[in-house]
């Protein structure tokens, strides 16, 4: 029985090519690997488009999210995706992210840790190396603003207790929330973490600036240290 040969995606019924599907049905109508497929935009002699982003949501057990984790580096693993494929997908992640924390409420009330965690968690939830971050709040809970002020490897971050106030004062803030990302995804704050929050804590009693809460914030979810006792 002769091998079977292998059909290119510009021989497939105009409905099946992914391009084509979404202009006849609309993107909705377009699985996961088909979508990957119009960023990775050609197969290779091996693989279709679309058999290549098959292969890349196998490595992620179909989990969008962890699809997102990965760097452009963890994607050039994938036999068949160069650098210029692997950067489309990168970017393409990176902005539904973006889209994602945009989608809170303009200027929210941050009155619980909730609250805090809708507008923080879409921002950390899948990044691979430990952010700092802060929300300033007015009188009224409502955020002004939010803002990195460290970054690290995958370990921690360095904070420094002195640029944190000045920022605050500088954006008029009354109280702060105090937000960062465990990449391992284990969400029980380390002893550096209480020590920080305590430390924080103090300076901002004496400067008459509230430390709302501090959140850790993973993929699996977050962790409040209001909501667990340990802001008195």
């Amino acid at each position: 029985m002769p091998e079977e040969t292998k059909i290119p995606i510009t021989q497939w019924a105009e409905e099946d090519r992914p391009r084509e599907k979404m202009l006849l049905k609309g993107k909705q109508a377009l699985s996961d690997a088909e979508l990957l497929a119009i960023l990775i935009s050609t197969g290779t002699k091996e693989f279709s488009a679309v058999e290549l982003g098959k292969l890349i949501l196998k490595k992620v057990n179909n989990n969008l999210n962890d699809l997102a984790r990965l760097s452009v580096d963890d994607l050039k693993k994938t036999k068949g995706i160069g650098e210029a494929k692997a950067i489309s997908i990168a970017a393409a992640l990176e902005l539904g992210r973006r889209r994602k924390a945009e989608l809170m409420e303009d200027k929210p009330v941050i009155n619980s840790s909730q609250a805090a965690a809708a507008v923080i968690q879409p921002l950390l939830a899948d990044e691979t190396v430990e952010l700092f971050y802060l929300l300033y709040l007015n009188q009224a809970n409502r955020l002004l603003k939010m803002e990195c002020i460290s970054n690290g490897g995958v370990s921690g971050t360095v904070v420094d207790s002195k640029i944190i106030f000045k920022k605050a004062l500088e954006n008029n803030a009354v109280s702060l929330v105090l937000c960062h990302n465990h990449p391992s995804g284990n969400l029980k704050p380390s002893q550096a973490d209480l020590d920080i929050t305590k430390k924080l804590k103090q300076a901002g009693d004496m400067l008459g600036i509230i430390i709302f809460d501090h959140l850790i914030v993973a993929n699996t979810g977050y962790y409040s240290f209001t909501d667990n006792g340990l802001m008195s």
